[in-house]
């Protein structure tokens, strides 16, 4: 049997088949996906056996036999990963290639897995002659398939996440069949296929048995156009039928003999009963983002019955607009790998579903396939529940950038085919989808003429839709300017369409005229990002900025357990891998198991669909509808209003009709009589700053229940101040004593020669002092490759990470305790002069702590405020603040004022790589308490002395350490930080860096707090 690696011809060695440029061989012409038909179908997922081999030539295809004893070899599920099933091991990189680059060859250290399947066919199975043919499709393997059945070979393919199929009819077997298919890792399509993500080989998607009885469907197109000016819509169905066609067949029915087969398509709602290839313009409801209408069709030919849903669009750029249905349309938008943190790149069913219905409850309206096609199911589920989206190319070959685009694939027309190969199977498969309203050629290829061959055959094929590429500046081969992470400058500067000029004044006058979008921006790794409000008032200040995309949905996280069986998420370099980019690939809004991260809930806020502002203590709202279609007869509005944080009445709130765009001015209620200190708080609550504010929040929530979210579900939100905060009452005073090696000041208790806090009424407490230290985020941290100031590594560069604090002087005067310190890392003559100044009333401990710079600081601080620790005991938090989830200067948009109560280990946020995070806006007070309910509170010490608030059972210096949560092990203490300011967050892990106004400057500062125990007698 000749081994897989082919001929040897006079000595030199012909290139195998998984190094072959071309796209593969064997395989029938793409043609459109569908779920339901009346014809057969075998799902051959399930167990399978599998064996493993380090390189490609390793074995012969003798397992390929009907016959060949597999008992010994392992099992496999599939669709799978086979290095997620105990299978070799994952890789991450972001851009480079994890091997050598020498297109189109690849390590001789090719991993290449076996897999074979025995199956039996139904009985009632047609196999008889005249029954049809069968087809054996693949929905995505990675990277390199060769595909035997029942000992006979039927071909090769490459194209990782593209359906591939067989005409297999003739071998079909009534009784015991064989399937079997070699997978290799690496192949010459693994160089188009650098798309930041894992590296996970295997059959991943489904594989499945077609009948195709004569005269079935080969393949059909459906134009669903919509004219908005006459609000009707023109259908017609292209279809070929028979079994004999390639896809994309134009006009009625064709058998496999010539002659015509009759094909109709039926719309009952529309009353149409069309023949294939005739037209029918009748009035419709057209198909949006907003408003998905799908009307239920069917497609009929002799053989074969298909159950469509057909949904009308027109997509135009008018006016150097994007437009839909006449209307410009506003993306908010994200980026989605396919990924699962157990399953990789097999997601179920229920796992997309609960992808899009997230989506959706949380405002976003779009979705970019970064960078390649997803699951063909995805797109029936955006077309359902109502998504935009950017259909992308399976087509990246970024790792090319690392040797200056040298042998890069778009620009060598011997890859050609396999690049036009990609863009047609991605266009059939996916064209009657009505959510999908751009293509895609790819991400990150640069620029060449094999971009120009795909955009031509996409534009022939389909002209209904626009075309997208954002690697190339002058957009020669698209109909958006797109760009990646433009910070907000560039941003508004586009939007006026006074970017900077291309050299070439024919592009440059076509591109400024294009709507622009941003193809990723905002990078969502850990704690962030910051700048949406920023990025957002820009989009709806210039018509041409159309929105953009947030990288992106989900961190790639592998699901992995410690050797004790703490579960964690596992990142680039926890796999050994010898060329690897880190915890790069954890950059989504939800962390891998699906949980919403605080990122979500920020995206949510700043791109709610309903803009409510006003006047609360004139007791007016304007609310303007930012839908792009809707109107919001599908929305109720309610009015709350809250005292000292709790809620003391509420109602409705009637809101005229309001089409898109257009605004109305609400008057709210008048506001409940309270008695003095009526409604803020029981007991001790009513004494706090705070116990006197007055607010109204005024709520937007579905009226009914709907496909993605049941009634009285959370749209849209604002809160109105009806009433200045008051200051909190001045301190009487009372005299500090020295005794000895300890000073008592009221409640509190000092070291007589350091100053240092020890107790407050009986509760521990350990360094108290200034901090300025926070674990570096991802977007402190930033890219290797930004050219702007990277604050994270310049901060660990001046030693801020381990800052000295020493005591210049002690004194007690009168009533106050005041401790001056100098507070500065070694190696450098920088420092904070740092005063504490400690008075006493009653039971209240107040301080106030005034800081100055000492030297010319180059960079901004990571915080300034205090901190200290408390016994571990007191792990309840409560406070009146912002919450119920962290924030920071730039993403505090979804904080809402209120009282808050949850655990300090619920306070924490789970990061995949541990950093600084936790913190909650504008508190006026905070306590720590004990199951008893006996604890510390702290306070704000006067009027604007809001504070942000973090408590966590490790410090600050631990969670810097941490690689991993298993890392952070819960301490005797709760480690508490009351901050006067932060430093913004920013992203510029991949995009823009912290805007100035939320950089926080080494200047003189100066803060109070008061210091109370709680639930003592």
């Amino acid at each position: 049997m000749r081994r897989c690696g082919g001929p040897v011809l006079r000595g030199r060695p012909s290139l195998p088949y998984y190094e072959d440029r071309a796209p593969g061989r064997g395989t029938l012409p793409p043609r459109a996906w569908y779920a339901a038909s009346d014809a057969r179908r075998l799902d051959l997922g399930g167990e399978w056996r599998f064996r493993l081999s380090p390189t490609a030539g390793a074995e012969d295809d003798s397992f390929a036999r009907p016959g060949h004893d597999a008992s010994g070899w392992d099992r496999l599920a599939v669709p799978g990963h086979w290095v997620l099933q105990g299978h070799g091991a994952p890789a991450y990189t972001n851009t480079r290639y994890p091997f050598p680059v020498d297109p189109p060859r690849v390590p001789h250290e090719n991993p290449t897995g076996d897999h074979l399947r025995h199956f039996e066919l139904p009985d009632d199975w047609p196999l008889a002659a005249g029954s049809g043919d069968t087809v054996l499709r693949f929905d995505g393997v990675e990277s390199c398939a060769r595909v035997w059945l029942n000992g006979a070979e039927l071909g090769v393919f490459q194209g990782s996440r593209l359906p591939h199929e067989f005409p297999v009819g003739a071998l079909l077997r009534p009784g015991g069949n064989v399937l079997a298919v070699r997978v290799h890792q690496w192949s010459a399509g693994s160089y188009l296929e650098d798309q930041d993500q894992w590296w996970l080989p295997g059959i991943f998607r489904d594989v499945t048995l077609l009948h195709r009885p004569p005269g079935a469907v080969d393949d059909f197109t459906v134009h669903a156009s919509y004219d908005h000016r006459a609000g009707t819509g023109t259908l017609r169905v292209d279809c070929r039928t028979g079994g004999g066609g390639a896809g994309g067949g134009e006009g009625p029915g064709s058998g496999p003999d010539g002659g015509a087969v009759p094909v109709r398509i039926t719309v009952p709602e529309l009353g149409l009963d069309l023949a294939a290839g005739e037209s029918a313009t009748v009035p419709v409801e057209p198909w949006t983002a907003e408003t998905p209408r799908l009307y239920e069709a069917e497609l009929a030919a002799s053989g074969e019955r298909i159950a469509l849903r057909v949904g009308f669009r027109s997509v135009a750029v008018e006016d150097g607009v994007l437009k839909v249905n006449g209307r410009r349309i506003l993306f908010r938008g994200v980026n989605r790998h396919e990924f699962h943190p157990e399953t990789g790149r097999t997601v179920d069913a229920d796992t997309m579903r609960r992808d899009l219905l997230l989506m959706k409850r949380h405002n976003i309206n779009a979705v970019r396939t970064s960078h390649y096609p997803p699951h063909p199911a995805f797109l029936d589920l955006c077309d359902e529940l109502g998504l935009w989206v950017v259909d992308e190319c399976d087509l990246e070959t970024h790792g090319f950038a690392d040797t200056g685009w040298r042998n890069n694939p778009v620009r060598d027309e011997r890859w050609f085919p396999a690049l036009l190969d990609r863009a047609a199977r991605m266009v059939e498969r996916d064209k009657n989808h009505p959510s999908v309203i751009i293509w895609s050629l790819g991400n990150e290829c640069d620029t060449g003429p094999g971009l120009t061959a795909m955009a031509g055959w996409i534009r022939a094929r389909d002209p209904g839709r626009l075309l997208h590429y954002e690697g190339d500046p002058s957009c020669a081969d698209t109909d958006v300017y797109s760009r990646m992470y433009a910070p907000h400058a560039e941003v508004e500067l586009i939007g006026r369409r006074a970017e900077e000029p291309l050299n070439d004044p024919e592009l440059d006058a076509r591109r400024r005229e294009l709507p622009f979008v941003l193809c990723e921006y905002a990078h969502a790794m850990g704690n962030g990002p910051g700048g949406l409000g920023e990025y957002q008032r820009l989009f709806e200040r210039y018509e041409r900025c159309q929105g953009g995309f947030v990288w992106e949905w989900t961190d790639h996280g592998i699901a992995r357990r410690t050797a004790d069986g703490t579960p964690y998420f596992a990142y680039g370099g926890d796999f050994g891998e010898e060329v690897h980019d880190g915890n790069f690939v954890c950059d989504g809004l939800l962390f891998p198991d699906r949980t919403p991260s605080p990122g979500l809930a920020e995206y949510k806020k700043v791109v709610e669909p309903v803009r409510i502002e006003g006047d609360g203590a004139a007791g007016t709202v304007r609310v303007t509808n930012t839908y792009d279609f809707s109107g919001l007869s599908h929305l109720a509005f309610t009015w709350s209003y809250e005292a000292g944080g709790e809620q003391v009445a509420a109602g409705t709130l009637p809101v005229p009709a309001l089409a898109p765009g257009e605004s109305a001015e609400v008057k709210l209620p008048a506001p409940p009589r309270l008695a003095v200190g009526g409604g803020a708080g029981a007991g001790r609550d009513r004494d706090r700053p705070g116990a006197g504010e007055r607010q109204w929040t005024v709520r937007a929530v579905l009226a009914a229940d709907t496909a993605w979210a049941p009634k009285g579900h959370l749209v849209a939100w604002a809160q109105l101040p009806a009433g200045r905060r008051p200051s909190p009452p001045p301190a009487t005073g009372e005299p500090a004593r020295r005794d000895g090696r300890l000073i008592t000041l009221g409640p509190a208790v000092f070291d007589a020669a350091t100053g240092m806090l020890r107790r407050l009424d009986g509760i521990p407490v350990t360094d108290l002092r200034l901090d300025v230290w926070r674990a570096p985020t991802d977007n402190d941290e930033g890219a290797p490759w930004q050219p702007d100031l990277r604050h994270g590594p310049l901060w660990r560069a001046l030693g801020l990470h381990r800052m000295r604090h020493r005591p210049d002087a002690v004194e007690v005067e009168g009533d106050a305790l005041t401790v001056r310190t100098r507070v500065a890392p070694a190696a450098t003559d920088l420092a904070l002069r740092a005063d504490y100044r400690w008075t006493a009333d009653g039971g209240r401990l107040g301080l106030t702590v005034a800081v100055t710079p000492e030297g010319d600081w180059p960079c901004a601080l990571p915080r300034l405020g205090i901190r200290f620790g408390i016994p571990a005991r007191h792990g309840s938090a409560r406070w009146f603040g912002g919450g119920p989830g962290e924030a920071y200067p730039d993403t505090r948009a979804a904080a809402m004022t209120g009282l808050w109560s949850m655990t300090v280990d619920e306070l924490q946020t789970p990061y995949v790589r541990p950093q600084e995070n936790g913190a909650r806006a504008d508190v006026r007070w905070a306590e720590l308490t004990d199951s008893t309910g006996a604890g510390l509170c702290a306070e704000s010490g006067g009027p604007g002395d809001l504070f942000w608030f973090t408590a966590r059972r490790w410090t600050t210096e631990q969670l810097d350490a941490a690689r991993h949560i298993p890392d952070l092990t819960p301490g005797p203490l709760v480690w508490v930080n009351l901050d006067h300011a932060q430093q913004g967050i920013g992203s510029q892990s991949c995009g823009p860096g912290v805007l100035p106004a939320y950089q926080l400057e080494a200047a003189p500062a100066q803060f109070s707090f008061t210091f109370s125990a709680v639930g003592r007698t």
